[in-house]
């Protein structure tokens, strides 16, 4: 089992909860304005991929509690940590501490943690006009890249998100693919596979969160989002499914320009596939899954250890 310490941090009411629960609780985004702020560390382990772990640290923004983070508990919270998840509201009228606070995470990360990934949201941007929206963000981005670039060799990551739309999966699909080991060699089985079905692209989902883990496209599409939608969709597809006492397990899709199969296809994944040629048979793309699986189901089994695990002894298998 490989355990990665994630730091999710931001000031009270800036989302972090809210974005959690969504996420790894199967909430829906109307569902968390009954959630109560955070007190103080609120841990959980959330299992991800079967083997890999997130030890995810969910600090409350609270004033006194941010202040207590960086005296008398530095060390400890920001000791081991893989990733710092950073949210801050778009609305919030302390921008200035807002700064501040981001700017003592980093400074404790470079302390205890210099080789963590860090991650920016900029939240709740569903709140500003649609075509204010890329220069107030971008805007934020150069502003917060010039203080980690005060600290250090830091590579910050930025995302607008809302809880409103696609743009949170994708902003969390990113963050945990960059925890997952040996991920090159995960692509290069999707894209063996990919080119077996003569699909255009081909989608592999975490099965619990629906959060995109690999992906691999021969036929390139003009919206750049559609992963992060189809996760959404699906996501709210399959809790409206639960609610029946149904369990979702498949789902087809064919018209005149494409054929799209979302499939069960290991233990802790979905496989989406999508062609547009015609003349390939929705059974021999279900063939060459089925074919495909138990190499997929090895990969993913020894994700968890670490660089050089995969392809080790008893997992030297290879797509049909």
């Amino acid at each position: 089992m490989s355990l990665k310490k994630v730091l999710l941090m931001g000031k009270s009411g800036a989302g972090k909860t809210s974005m959690r629960s969504i996420i790894f609780a199967n909430y829906l985004a109307r569902d968390t304005m009954r959630l109560c702020p955070t007190i103080d560390v609120e841990h959980s382990h959330v299992r991800f991929l079967g083997n890999l772990v997130l030890n995810l640290w969910d600090c409350g923004g609270q004033e006194d509690f941010v202040e207590n983070y960086f005296q008398s508990q530095r060390d400890h919270i920001f000791r081991n940590v893989q990733v710092l998840i950073y949210v801050f509201d778009i609305e919030s009228h302390e921008l200035q501490k807002d700064m501040h606070y981001f700017t003592s995470c980093l400074e404790a990360l470079q302390h205890n943690s210099a080789s963590a990934k860090i991650f920016v949201m900029v939240h709740k941007m569903d709140m500003l006009p649609e075509d204010r929206r890329e220069a107030v963000f971008r805007q934020r981005e150069a502003d917060l890249k010039k203080i980690a670039a005060g600290i250090g060799k830091l590579d910050v990551h930025c995302f607008q998100t809302s809880i409103w739309d696609e743009t949170l999966y994708k902003a969390w699909s990113t963050m945990v693919y960059s925890l997952v080991p040996n991920a090159g060699l995960l692509e290069q089985h999707l894209n063996s596979l990919c080119s077996a079905c003569c699909a255009d692209e081909l989608v592999l989902f975490e099965r619990a969160t629906f959060l995109v883990i690999s992906q691999c496209v021969l036929r390139g599409h003009a919206d750049s989002h559609r992963f992060e939608k189809i996760s959404n969709i699906i996501k709210q597809f399959k809790l409206s499914c639960s609610k029946t006492q149904a369990q979702f397990a498949s789902m087809q899709v064919h018209n005149a320009n494409f054929s799209a199969f979302i499939e069960g296809f290991t233990t802790n994944t979905y496989l989406m596939v999508i062609t547009s040629d015609p003349s390939i048979q929705p059974t021999m793309t279900l063939t060459n899954l089925a074919a495909a699986r138990v190499v997929f189901e090895d990969l993913l089994q020894h994700l968890s250890d670490g660089p050089g695990g995969i392809g080790g002894p008893g997992v030297g298998g290879s797509l049909p």
